[in-house]
């Protein structure tokens, strides 16, 4: 939860930083403009993008792959837990579904994509 956080806090001090640079460079300053093209709104462009890209899509990009990576490396006999917050033992698998044997002893099947991760105990 503090990672969120903290990624919240960066994305938005830097888009109200680019933000205030961008409204500053439209705002002409009566000291003898030329009307050039003003190539520090491209910069901060790119750094908006650099932002998003390193704090929001690399991160969900490798959770994606992680998951991926468990669920083909699921197998029976594994301790899981699911997105609901079930633990199960791994009673037998398809390719949709997954067949949990938990603690009463009662089998449940759930969607094999909502099994987030494993168990080491």
């Amino acid at each position: 939860m503090l990672r969120t956080g903290r990624l919240k806090l960066g994305l938005t001090v830097g888009l109200l930083i680019a933000l205030l640079a961008f409204i500053g460079g439209c705002i002409p300053s009566g000291e003898g403009d030329e009307g050039g093209f003003d190539w520090t709104i491209l910069i901060f462009i790119g750094l908006i993008i650099g932002v998003f890209y390193f704090l929001m899509i690399r991160p969900q990009r490798k959770r994606q792959k992680e998951h991926e990576e468990l669920m083909i490396e699921l197998q029976k006999g594994d301790k899981v837990i699911t997105a609901g917050g079930i633990y199960g033992v791994v009673e037998s698998l398809s390719d949709e579904s997954v067949v949990l044997k938990i603690e009463s002893g009662a089998t449940i099947r759930v969607a094999r994509n909502s099994v987030t991760g494993r168990r080491e105990r």
